[in-house]
């Protein structure tokens, strides 16, 4: 299995270091205002890619801390649910 996942690695590598060799042509992306940007075609894609994670990771952070925040109350509770149980019970006044 070791194996397999090597060999899965190496074969998404080698396809990326392919794609980027293949894709050194120059690219001009235009902003606003008249700004351009030159760079490599693979320096593009792989900018709009981060560009893509980071924005849908921000996307996801206020979700992740109401979840996180659930997840704390819910343990919270737990907590204190096998704390009532794990408490003795009062002695008996007359020592039964």
């Amino acid at each position: 299995m070791k194996y397999l996942v090597w060999l899965l690695k190496a074969a998404i590598f080698f396809t990326l270091f392919a794609f980027a060799l293949n894709n050194q042509q120059e690219a001009v992306v235009n902003f606003f205002f008249g700004t351009a940007w030159r760079a490599p075609l693979v320096l593009v894609v792989l900018a709009a890619f981060a560009a893509g994670l980071a924005v849908g990771a921000l996307g996801m952070v206020p979700r992740w801390w109401k979840h996180r925040a659930e997840a704390r109350r819910a343990h919270a509770a737990a907590a204190a649910q096998s704390a009532e149980v794990r408490t003795p019970p009062s002695s008996s006044p007359h020592g039964l």
